[in-house]
């Protein structure tokens, strides 16, 4: 299906093993151009149906958009790097977004947007919105709170190690028996 502002829904076919191949590499901000009845579409891919079964590609909704309007959208964060503070102190790295809204001309939207993590150097470092913002270019504005936590880096919890777990066998720890009899047993006495 194909729609958008100032194109009526149209429903179109595809080859299902092509378009389920090309959909693998696309993601949703990715600008694909549909060419029917001789004419091209800019278009962004907004929905996609599978067949939870066997894998396959059932459906598919492209929204046309005019090159010369921004957009508004999701674009995914792409975590790249080693953090030294998960490496060298055994940190956790929480994404607390997956994320962003963005603001742009389709021609300017970035696939994926890509996140250093090699800069977490301690425990409690973080990236936020705005730091993110920094890195992408003047023709992109992230829509995000600028103080959102991107992704943060904190210290892994220990379990506890409770009495006997290690092997040992204390008094405390032996669980104790008890017997009930049920009432054929008693009838019988």
């Amino acid at each position: 299906m194909i729609y958008g502002r100032h194109v009526d829904p149209v429903a179109i076919s595809l080859d299902a093993h092509s378009t389920g191949l090309a959909m693998t590499k696309l993601t949703a901000s990715s600008l694909v151009t549909i060419e029917l009845d001789g004419k091209q579409y800019p278009t962004l891919v907004r929905d996609r149906q599978r067949d939870y079964i066997k894998g396959n590609l059932t459906h598919v909704d492209f929204m046309v958009v005019d090159l010369t309007e921004k957009i508004r959208t999701n674009v995914g964060i792409q975590f790249v790097g080693i953090s030294p503070a998960v490496k060298d102190y055994n940190g956790v790295l929480v994404h607390n977004l997956e994320k962003l809204e963005v603001e742009c001309l389709p021609t300017d939207l970035p696939e994926r947007i890509v996140v250093d993590i090699s800069i977490l150097k301690q425990i409690g470092d973080g990236i936020r919105v705005r730091e993110v913002d920094a890195m992408l270019t003047d023709k992109v504005v992230v829509l995000n709170d600028a103080d959102d936590m991107v992704a943060v880096v904190t210290a892994a919890r220990e379990e506890e190690v409770l009495p006997g777990a290690e092997g040992e066998v204390s008094e405390e720890a032996t669980p104790e028996l008890s017997v009930e009899r049920g009432k054929k047993d008693e009838e019988g006495e």
